[in-house]
């Protein structure tokens, strides 16, 4: 999908653990596309997710079900002209295996991260399951506009 100088915006999850908010309805409301980096926890919220939006999505260490099991452990989708590598990120290797990306979007540790290293822009989306630990509930949105990537997370109630 190439966006030709039109903004392209992608909404990024990780570990749900079988929740889909309602929050997650207003945060995606006008994304392209939503990339989940695993642990999705349950069937059904691929296909919740995939009513939003186009989906991608990739298996975490929890995802056990027929479907969540089925998923890759790891994938590149090209959107707006760039190349995002999508993993759990629960492997020691993940920069060598990322390393010809314009974007990596990982999940697994639950905090929300955006960074660019080496050029290349990080993105780990936080959790928007059940909240768990003391990090915030949050998701992220990447916007491509030709060369431009930005990315924000987008923080829920701490409640």
């Amino acid at each position: 999908m190439e966006n030709f100088g039109m903004p392209l915006r992608i909404g990024v999850i990780s570990d749900t653990h079988g929740l889909v908010r309602p929050e997650i309805y207003e945060a995606f409301r006008s994304v392209d596309h939503i990339l989940h980096a695993g642990d999705v926890g349950a069937d059904e919220i691929l296909a919740e997710l995939a009513d939003i939006a186009l989906l991608s999505a990739v298996r975490g260490n929890i995802d056990t079900t027929p479907e969540c099991a089925a998923l890759p452990l790891s994938t590149t989708v090209r959107l707006g002209g760039a190349e995002i590598f999508l993993h759990h990120g629960h492997v020691d290797d993940l920069a060598t295996m990322s390393a010809t990306t314009d974007i990596v979007v990982v999940g697994h540790s639950h905090r929300p991260r955006i960074e660019i290293i080496d050029g290349i822009l990080h993105v780990n989306p936080g959790s928007a399951g059940p909240r768990r630990f003391h990090f915030p509930t949050t998701v992220a949105i990447i916007t491509l506009c030709g060369r431009a990537r930005t990315a924000e997370i987008i923080e829920f109630s701490r409640e």
